[in-house]
């Protein structure tokens, strides 16, 4: 019998450990967003405003699949990230609202998180959706390199303000279980 989906497992590999998200964590994760480099082409370009970072931890709560990043290193929250939407019918789930300090760029991090969690819910579905800001190069070629295909333009409503244009990206797993 196939162990439940649980959208927030705890994740690790050789440099992080993903972390279900706590509302303690809103200090030592904000430290890490109040960088406005982060959020250059990112549609909320002013997330790092510790009130308006406020709605994005919130609304990462309340999707009960959010997680912060920790290096195992130095024990420091790095970033978050979120599992999101599960759709039972469609047999999908969508990866995003990542980010990472700016020293963690380039290093691998991304990379490897991403293919930890698209690892543990390829056991569960055959497709992982990916919506990101039209302006986000960084994140479009990031998500093409783990052989994301672009499939659409779409406005995505955003809790901290209104609809943005986002590209949306899909990874299908053939050998995923079908429902």
């Amino acid at each position: 019998m196939q162990t439940p989906f649980n959208i927030q497992p705890i994740l690790e590999n050789d440099q992080v450990i993903l972390y279900p998200l706590q509302e303690e964590d809103f200090e030592a994760l904000y430290a890490v967003a109040a960088d406005p480099k982060i959020w250059e082409q990112h549609p909320s370009k002013d997330r790092w405003q510790k009130e308006v970072f406020q709605t994005y931890f919130t609304s990462g709560m309340q999707s009960g699949g959010a997680f912060k990043i920790v290096d195992k290193a130095s024990g420091n929250i790095i970033g978050s990230t979120r599992l999101y939407d599960y759709n039972e019918p469609d047999n999908s789930i969508l990866i995003g609202y990542t980010f990472y300090a700016t020293p963690y760029w380039g290093k691998g991090i991304n990379r490897g998180v991403k293919l930890m969690m698209l690892e543990y819910v390829f056991q569960f579905v055959s497709k992982v959706y990916f919506h990101i800001g039209a302006n986000n190069v960084r994140s479009q070629i990031a998500i093409g390199r783990l052989g994301a295909e672009k499939i659409n333009e779409r406005e995505i409503a955003y809790a901290d303000r209104g609809p943005e244009l986002n590209y949306e990206y899909v990874i299908e797993n053939k050998r995923a279980p079908q429902n």
